[in-house]
């Protein structure tokens, strides 16, 4: 059972547990953190969601991410779920976005490292595959209908400032 705890909008602490999988109360959220990763050489890391997953099974996304458990932080969460699913354990976080959709609150990182591209693990039930893409097909795979959707829209500021979304999907 994954605990998490409850926020309100403003991203204070509510003083209240939630149980994955059970219906979040009105008025209160949980805490997602995505991470994109950049190589210092420019490139950009998708990882292959694992085919059984039940949304996007097997798609390709342009971040790591997920809940932060219960006690942790948000810089907590996204350097424990970058490790998890990438196995990047170094690299600087700076935090490019903020949006709540529905009852989560979803904090964008970007992750700039230096490490051995081939260093990249999959975490079994999660991912089942990598690739590095140059900047140039990053923005052909951000403007193309491989992209995610609901991923697009959580990074749109960000894809949209760097000149990578060209049009409105």
């Amino acid at each position: 059972m994954e605990i998490w705890d409850a926020y309100l909008a403003d991203g204070t602490l509510a003083g209240r547990e939630l149980v994955r999988g059970e219906p979040i109360p009105e008025g209160l959220y949980h805490l997602t953190c995505d991470i994109l990763v950049r190589h210092t050489d420019g490139s950009y890391l998708l990882m292959q969601r694992d085919r059984a997953k039940p949304n996007y099974g097997g798609w390709y996304e342009a971040s790591a991410g997920g809940s932060a458990l219960k006690g942790e932080d948000r810089l907590t969460c996204a350097r424990r779920e970058l490790r998890e699913e990438t196995g990047i354990a170094r690299g600087e976080l700076t935090e490019i976005g903020r949006c709540i959709i529905r009852d989560t609150i979803y904090h964008q990182y970007l992750c700039l490292t230096d490490q051995d591209k081939t260093s990249v693990t999959l975490q079994p039930g999660e991912t089942c595959g990598f690739r590095w893409l140059t900047e140039e097909a990053f923005a052909a795979f951000v403007n193309s209908g491989e992209m995610i959707p609901s991923q697009r829209e959580r990074f749109r500021e960000y894809l949209t400032a760097m000149g990578y979304l060209h049009k409105a999907p």
